[in-house]
């Protein structure tokens, strides 16, 4: 049995506990927060066997295979440390960190303890998500041109989005999926990059709109925010058709348009949980085969989007308090 800690006991370690529950091989084993009495809830909720009210009691416990990092993205960096210097491998939740200078700190002490470690952005891991890939190298839709992605929700009020001291803001927490969409299809060539965006009261990026350019001529329109609602979708246009892609961060349907008529059809497996599943399916497989790093997220992309993000921060004077560290990168 391949064992999971948590550390953090929020929604989205609810989200991994209930992607892992039905997986006959791989069973998160512990929980941990700062509070035992949350922790303990949290486990009864989830049938898990272990809760700690210490998150280096958890990454001590010899059990633990791979710890899972679902705190804010402000403290994704001291706890994945926390894991490595106890030797465990990591999968961290996106954004992987705060800054770039941070991911880079985290990287190189994996390397140094030969452990791995990945950011657990789950859209990279995704079946549906790959075969994006094997259709647009198909020739269906011609040569691809232009990506538009959009990610909107209603979070104006949510703590993680408006306090800097949790790195607020709409881009690690929504952008981040868009500039991983264009990344994923359009690749790193980018030549120019124009943005706008709209500051709220306590300084976060609430919105934002992104626009690449790329050497080959390509462009990627982009468009972020946690002011209302969208459709969620990307769209890669092509000069003989057009693949639309709806819920980029979790693609749920993809519809092949060729000269405007809808030629192909793919949705998800009828098998899947809730797609958290599969980066930690990807994590186990790497740790057993001796990887320190995932094919499919590698350290150098995790860095270069935190770099890209870091860029973008400056630009619209979005500050977090750990931003000294921008002054390294």
């Amino acid at each position: 049995m391949f064992r999971i800690g948590i550390i953090g006991a929020g929604w989205i370690a609810r989200k991994m506990a209930r992607g892992i529950a039905p997986l006959k091989d791989v069973e998160v084993y512990a929980i941990s927060s700062r509070s035992l009495e949350k922790a303990r809830s949290f486990a009864e909720e989830h049938d898990i066997p272990v809760a700690y009210g210490s998150y280096e009691e958890m990454t001590q416990d010899p059990k633990v295979d791979l710890v899972y990092v679902a705190t804010p993205h402000s403290h994704h960096y001291e706890h994945a440390m926390l894991a490595l210097q106890n030797g465990k491998p990591v999968l961290v939740e996106k954004a992987f960190t705060a800054n770039a200078a941070q991911a880079e700190r985290l990287i190189a002490e994996a390397h140094k303890r030969n452990l791995f470690i990945a950011e657990a952005i789950w859209t990279r891991y995704m079946p549906l998500s790959h075969k994006i890939r094997e259709i647009m190298e198909s020739g269906i839709i011609g040569e691809p041109r232009i990506i538009t992605a959009t990610l909107c929700y209603m979070m104006e009020n949510k703590e993680r989005i408006v306090k800097p001291e949790l790195c607020g803001g709409a881009l690690l927490d929504l952008g981040v999926y868009t500039l991983n969409f264009a990344r994923m299809y359009f690749g790193t060539d980018i030549v120019r990059t124009v943005s706008n965006c709209h500051i709220g009261p306590t300084g976060m990026d609430m919105h934002e709109c992104i626009s690449l350019s790329y050497a080959d001529g390509k462009m990627a329109n982009l468009q972020s925010g946690a002011l209302c609602l969208n459709d969620r979708q990307g769209i890669i246009s092509g000069t003989e058709g057009y693949i639309r892609v709806d819920n980029i961060n979790c693609p749920e349907n993809i519809r092949v348009y060729r000269n405007y008529e809808l030629v192909q059809t793919y949705t998800k497996s009828p098998d899947m949980v809730n797609g958290y599943e599969y980066q930690v399916l990807e994590a186990k497989r790497c740790i057993e085969n001796g990887l320190i790093e995932s094919p499919m997220m590698p350290h150098e992309e995790s860095i270069s989007i935190m770099k890209q993000m870091d860029s973008l921060r400056m630009e619209w004077n979005v500050r977090y308090p750990m931003d000294e560290d921008l002054q390294q990168v």
